[in-house]
């Protein structure tokens, strides 16, 4: 079994590193914040998003194409992403090009002036974004069902906003932004490749070590105002929709990994899970469909997505509250649930075979709980999983009277 060993460090303004070392040639870095979209207020939709555009578009000391050729240079990999909940700029690269990364991906969060004329030219970029992410049917779905999910609050709105909010955005609302979160507490550095720990603490004590501290971390609002609803709407092109699902326990909630392993079960990404086995494979009605579990830090959502010719709507719906009435109202025997654990933790194994994405999750660990759990604490945490701690966890989230229904049907 592959273990994680990182080590925990905090640098002496008070920003995280997680670090791990792994003998390999390529090493990875990334910097992480804790901005996402649900810390956004009002009329800054997609402004987190746009943040993560612009700061590469120019700093005190560098022109966007500069920033750009840094790493491309040497054959090095520079990328960036925005979630719901954090922002993060992140690297592979060859490891003797450590010190390069550290202090280009430091200039980027800590020195980024945001030139106005960039700041225009990203905003098409963005629009371009939008009308194609609103070209994509499969995509769409899932945030419009977010929305109306968390009807009234942060996480409900779209990672890219809308076209009136981008186009809205100024130089003073990116610099008012990146004031409010880049601080060095709401900051986590995760490192995994084949470097000395303690030539990487000096390095990064050199580029990030003057970022300040701030006394107190920004805290999102919560979110408790569900209510569930079934919605219809004219917008498919060939194929109808759909979206069925419900709240479900967050991340620092215990019942988390039974959700893990219920979802997995249901609708998971291994070809026997019972819906394909259902709806694919017995009879024939959908290709993609698939069941998914989205924990963000105190609460999450489940949901199942398929999509269908419209002959067959109304009887794959009617086959997909079968199998959530089942999870419901059958629980797992002893061989079932030993067998779902298995999988389950294979999945997570296969999760490990790559170094960029242990680097990204450990960033993502330590941000959200100041604390790396090891594989085999994960692995012991779903083998003490009971038949009746997944029953009743069934029970309260596949409750068919809590459940959502989004749906889009040809126009």
């Amino acid at each position: 079994m592959i273990e994680l060993k990182p080590t925990i460090y905090t640098l002496r303004n008070g920003i995280r590193l997680v670090y791990m070392s792994i003998p390999a040639q390529v090493a990875h870095l990334g910097v992480t914040v804790l901005a996402g979209s649900r810390y956004e207020g009002q009329k800054e939709e997609g402004l987190a998003h746009f943040l993560e555009h612009c700061i590469f578009k120019g700093t005190a000391k560098r022109r966007s194409l500069h920033i750009l050729s840094r790493l491309d240079s040497v054959g090095g990999e520079l990328n960036a992403y925005t979630t719901k909940e954090e922002i993060c700029v992140h690297a592979s690269f060859s490891k003797e090009y450590t010190r390069r990364t550290s202090e280009l991906i430091a200039d980027i969060f800590l020195n980024s002036t945001f030139p106005l004329k960039e700041i225009e030219k990203e905003k098409e970029i963005i629009l371009d974004e939008i009308n194609s992410y609103l070209d994509s049917t499969s995509e769409k779905i899932y945030d419009d069902f977010e929305a109306y999910l968390y009807k009234n609050h942060s996480l409900g709105t779209n990672i890219l906003g809308t076209k009136d909010s981008v186009a809205s955005f100024s130089q003073a609302d990116l610099k008012r932004y990146t004031e409010k979160f880049f601080f060095a507490e709401n900051i986590v550095i995760s490192f995994v490749g084949d470097f000395p720990l303690a030539k990487l603490i000096q390095i990064l004590e050199k580029d990030f070590g003057h970022l300040s501290r701030r006394s107190q971390i920004e805290k999102p609002s919560t979110f408790a105002n569900y209510e569930a609803f079934k919605i219809r709407s004219k917008e498919a092109n060939f194929q109808t929709h759909s979206v069925i699902g419900g709240m479900a326990p967050g991340y620092d909630d215990e019942k988390r990994r039974g959700m893990t392993l219920l979802t997995n079960v249901l609708g998971g990404p291994a070809l026997n899970s019972r819906l394909i086995l259902s709806i694919r494979e017995k009879y024939g009605y959908s290709y993609n469909i698939e069941a998914n579990y989205s924990p963000y830090a105190d609460t999450g959502y489940w949901s199942i997505y398929f999509a269908t010719d419209p002959k067959y709507l109304e009887k794959t719906i009617k086959l997909v509250y079968k199998e959530i009435r089942l999870m419901r109202e059958k629980a797992l025997n002893e061989t079932q649930l030993k067998n779902a654990k298995i999988q389950l933790k294979g999945h997570l194994s296969l999760s490990l075979d790559s170094n960029s994405g242990i680097m990204l999750g450990l960033g993502k660990s330590l941000l959200l709980f100041n604390q790396i759990d090891s594989i085999q604490e994960v692995y012991d945490g779903i083998d003490k999983l009971s038949v009746k701690d997944l029953q009743e966890i069934a029970e309260e989230y596949f409750d068919e009277s809590k459940l959502s229904e989004l749906i889009y049907e040809l126009e």
